[in-house]
């Protein structure tokens, strides 16, 4: 104890004699209508990943605060400097976002939207129309949705009375309250019933744990997981469901992550050791960060970018652990970040068989950066609420590989969801898992047919809100990093 005191003690001088050096080298101020847009150059010069291919952010771009201020003043506002200083946004860079009240980034991290409970995929009408319909994937429990007629595979077309387009449906989807209005889906057409279902979106925390069953085929048991979000918050429930799992005694495990936009790296640790338990110390998954950040820690302390297999969470204790080498994986076009991390990072360690369809093919990592000395939270400024989520790192498994940018393939052929054949989530009948009993019991019952009529996807209802596909660590990996922010420095 006394020794980790000093070291931390130690830090903190090391800290603050550093900003003491950078006021001693330019004593030039940040006027506060530049607090903002200062905060924001800064934290993406030291820890954007791609800070070395933004010119404007390069070490030497500025010769002290002085020429800094003058560059930041030419921007209108932080959004505008924000979407300036990202690395081809939309194309190379799709992920990295920014937040002018943190509260807000905070709850989307922990599973907390404003949201009415209906999670839906939204879809093309046919082949290059502007028409847009959704489809009800499931209800969140406890949320308006839930008290109202609407059910999974629920067909809407319209919001008020205004059918959707692909140019209006945000608008539309985005309002507090609105009415559903609704169709039937019969042989590849939509066709209005009359029917809807009027919503209200309040403050939600989702449990990312939707459902757990086991399944009796002696001498097969299967476990079933449906886990929506890798929120940290709920990892001791999740260690309970392996508890639960582990109990029973389950031979095999379908892990269903179709509509699993991320989450926490360190929960998707954690789920990758309770699948396994075999490997507890070993390499799960490791980070590549920018030049200077990968430079320090490599030198100084390399195990800040190494996640490995453990055998306990932190504030729940021993972890259940199932020991298995193999395990079925449920995948969609909605399958991104962390759950992208587990199939990745088990891969080398375990039989991993991936059911449904190619994921989204996001490899990249972000990490909240707030307007204080050291970026964390802890010492932000007082004055706004402003603060980033940035692609910092990229992930590789132990045996180096992460380069699956363009998305991870199904094992086999391809199977994607039927709008005429959804199925009930958790009913062994459901084609996706039906699918993954018919391969662990080997009854010959794997082949699903195609659907009569597949869509163009749009938009899911996670990937409509700010940083709805992420993947993050929950703490900067900070130390005191030797910070250049300008040439005299």
């Amino acid at each position: 104890m006394k020794k980790t005191f000093i070291i931390t003690i130690a830090l903190f001088i090391g800290i603050s004699t550093f900003f003491s050096c950078q006021d001693d080298l330019d004593d030039i101020e940040v006027p506060a209508s530049l607090q903002v847009r200062d905060f924001i150059w800064k934290g993406l010069n030291l820890y954007y990943y791609w800070q070395e291919d933004v010119p404007n952010l390069s070490d030497d771009r500025f010769s002290g605060q002085a020429e800094l201020n003058t560059f930041l003043q030419g921007y209108a506002s932080p959004e505008t400097l924000f979407q300036e200083l990202r690395f081809e946004p939309g194309q190379t860079d799709r992920f990295s976002v920014m937040y002018s009240d943190y509260t807000a980034l905070e709850g989307v991290l922990s599973g907390v939207t404003t949201n009415n409970g209906v999670d839906y995929q939204l879809i093309r009408k046919s082949e290059g129309s502007n028409d847009v319909v959704g489809w009800v994937r499931y209800i969140i429990p406890n949320s308006d949705a839930s008290t109202k007629n609407i059910q999974r595979g629920d067909i809407f077309y319209a919001v008020d009375g205004t059918a959707l387009t692909v140019d209006n449906y945000r608008t539309l989807l985005g309002s507090q309250t609105y009415t559903l209005n609704l169709a039937n889906y019969d042989n590849g057409n939509f066709t209005p019933n009359g029917e809807s279902v009027s919503l209200t979106k309040t403050q939600l925390s989702e449990n990312p744990i939707l459902l757990s069953q086991v399944y009796d085929y002696a001498p097969k048991k299967i476990g079933y997981l449906m886990y929506n979000g890798f929120y940290n918050e709920y990892d001791g429930q999740l260690n309970a469901v392996f508890g639960q799992f582990r109990s029973q005694g389950i031979t095999d495990l379908v892990l269903d992550l179709r509509y699993n936009g991320g989450g926490s790296v360190q929960t998707a640790t954690y789920l990758a050791s309770m699948i396994t338990g075999q490997f507890d110390g070993q390499v799960f998954a490791k980070q590549q960060w920018n030049s200077k950040v990968e430079a320090h820690f490599s030198q100084n302390n390399p195990e800040n970018l190494i996640n490995r297999f453990t055998s306990s969470i932190s504030g729940v204790g021993a972890i259940n652990s199932l020991n298995l080498t193999k395990v079925y994986v449920l995948t969609t076009g909605s399958t991104a970040s962390a759950s992208e991390l587990v199939i990745n990072g088990l891969a080398p360690h375990i039989q991993v068989i991936k059911i449904g369809e190619k994921t989204i093919g996001k490899n990249v990592g972000s990490i909240t950066l707030y307007d204080s000395p050291t970026f964390q939270k802890s010492g932000r400024s007082s004055r706004h609420k402003y603060a980033m989520q940035p692609i910092c790192f990229k992930v590789i498994n132990s045996d180096g590989f992460g380069e699956y940018q363009d998305g991870i393939d199904p094992t086999g052929t391809p199977l994607e969801e039927d709008l005429g054949n959804l199925g009930q989530l958790g009913d062994v009948n459901e084609p996706y898992l039906s699918n993954a009993i018919s391969q662990i019991t080997g009854n010959g019952r794997i082949k699903s047919p195609a659907p009569l009529k597949s869509f163009a996807r749009l938009k899911d209802r996670k990937a409509l809100q700010p940083f709805g596909n992420e993947m993050y660590l929950n703490e900067i990996p900070f130390e005191s990093l030797n910070i250049k922010f300008y040439e005299n420095q």
